[in-house]
């Protein structure tokens, strides 16, 4: 056996030893800019990446297909599916350390499916993108700010769905949100937001989207936000989102039970609102609700504040964090380092 060969062997018996470690980040969905679509074009959608919370897996071959820790049944049905579309040997162990909340507005399902189906790629040697993963899994079908939030993370525009394509919208601009920000996030574990069939039956049962209404999105989004945005203006940018939240609530109302998901959160929204933030809202479906804030230190003694007034509350949570300015982080682990 020459020498070459022995370095072959060795390089493979490496490569099976090592496993993928993926930190894919959460993200808000702050709303469609047009649901009516009459110029073509439908949906459209503004997201904002989250540093924390993150979607957590570790994956390296095994012998057979396995999947251990939360959500372990959706890592599993990523890799299988992503593996019949490119034809993959799908033996891998997957260990999801830590998951985002199911169907609370975060993009669960989307980080947790691109994060198992790169794993996948990754450890048998195929280079993809997140896009090109997106549209094989399904995601993407109405926003592409899950995919956005896995590739580069940041402040995300996508152009919403072109009649008769599946292919994931476009994402027509990204920009940084400002380190000085925070964000106030209030969770409801009592309640999940729509999914599924249910979210399906939801959008089809929505009042009609006015042209008018789809117009004062595109110019609140791309007029008031995003130059806000540029320019580190946190007051003119929270008066849009806020703005366009309270129009997208109205329009979701009939189909969710109010403006937010949660009565709860609805609470704490208000009581938000009387102190004078104004760039208020919910995440997709919810529960989930959130509020910018300028600065570090207010958001901090906001969420104090909050947690002294709704402790009680025992299925209320709350966390003050940054805007995530990067997509999924991928290490490589040596097998002492996972074994």
């Amino acid at each position: 056996m020459n020498k070459t060969t022995l370095d072959l062997k060795a390089a493979n018996r490496q490569e099976e030893d090592r496993a993928v470690r993926i930190a894919a980040p959460g993200r808000l969905h702050l709303g469609f800019i047009d649901l009516a679509g009459t110029l073509g074009r439908r949906f459209g959608s503004l997201g904002i990446t989250l540093d924390r919370p993150a979607t957590v897996l570790r994956m390296r071959r095994a012998a057979r297909l396995s999947a251990s820790g939360p959500d372990a049944d959706r890592a599993l049905a990523a890799v299988e599916k992503a593996a019949r579309h490119f034809d993959l040997d799908p033996a891998v162990e997957v260990t999801v350390e830590a998951a985002l909340p199911p169907h609370s507005g975060l993009g669960s399902g989307t980080q947790l499916g691109l994060a198992a189906a790169t794993g996948l790629c990754l450890l048998r040697g195929l280079t993809l993108t997140p896009r090109e993963i997106g549209a094989a899994l399904g995601r993407g079908a109405r926003s592409s700010i899950g995919i956005g939030a896995f590739t580069q993370g940041g402040v995300i525009l996508d152009g919403g769905k072109k009649p008769g394509s599946n292919a994931p919208p476009p994402i027509l601009s990204r920009l940084p949100f400002p380190e000085h920000w925070r964000i106030l996030l209030v969770y409801d574990s009592s309640h999940q937001g729509l999914s599924g069939t249910a979210e399906s039956s939801a959008m089809d049962s929505l009042p009609p989207f006015a042209d008018t209404l789809a117009g004062h999105m595109a110019r609140l989004t791309v007029m008031v936000a995003l130059p806000a945005l540029a320019e580190g203006d946190v007051d003119y940018f929270s008066a849009a989102v806020g703005e366009m939240q309270r129009l997208l609530g109205e329009h979701y109302a009939d189909a969710q039970g109010g403006r937010y998901t949660s009565s709860s959160v609805a609470e704490v929204m208000d009581w938000l609102e009387n102190r004078g933030l104004r760039g208020l809202g919910q995440s997709s479906w919810g529960p989930t609700g959130f509020a910018i804030i300028g600065s570090p230190e207010d958001g901090e003694r906001i969420m104090s504040e909050a947690r002294a007034r709704f402790g009680h509350r025992s299925a209320l949570a709350f966390d003050c964090v940054r805007g995530g300015n990067a997509g999924a982080r991928i290490e490589w682990l040596a097998c002492v380092e996972q074994c």
